[in-house]
């Protein structure tokens, strides 16, 4: 890799970690509900595609089974999801959101909404989603792929 590219990666990273530390500053300074993001996109994802095995959620946000597990404690607890016995694998649980959970989910959206604003709202439609195509790139890339 050539030296430019290098510092224009190197600054990148910089940037990309104060930003991620600005969303969650802005989330902590914000958040009146008492959930993490990650707990708010297990609330959507259920509630978006219905009841899920705790792999399927650990799949998407990228976290393991056990990382799961502890967040879905929280959420079990506080009666915003529950677990029931998969239709089909009476061996097998699944997780699905409660009315109560569609409730803080809305909330969420409203808080979720205003940050997003907050963060990005000087940018325009297209350069919104240039970023999110950029890295939606970034996450599907194979690691050790350099083109």
């Amino acid at each position: 890799m050539d030296q430019e590219k290098e510092r224009a990666i190197t600054s990148l990273f910089e940037v990309v970690s104060s930003i991620e530390r600005k969303w969650a500053n802005e989330w902590n300074n914000h958040n009146v509900l008492g959930f993490s993001k990650s707990h708010i996109l297990i609330l959507d994802y259920l509630s978006q595609e219905g009841p899920k095995r705790p792999s399927a959620i650990a799949d998407r946000l990228k976290v393991t089974t056990g990382g799961v597990t502890v967040l879905t404690s929280k959420l079990i607890n506080a009666g915003f999801i529950e677990k029931t016995q998969h239709a089909t694998d009476r061996r097998a649980s699944q997780l699905k959101i409660t009315a109560d959970g569609e409730d803080i989910l809305e909330d969420s959206r409203q808080q979720v909404s205003a940050l997003i604003q907050n963060m990005f709202g000087m940018l325009s439609a297209e350069e919104v989603q240039t970023l999110r195509d950029i890295f939606a790139k970034l996450l599907n890339a194979e690691p050790n792929r350099h083109e």
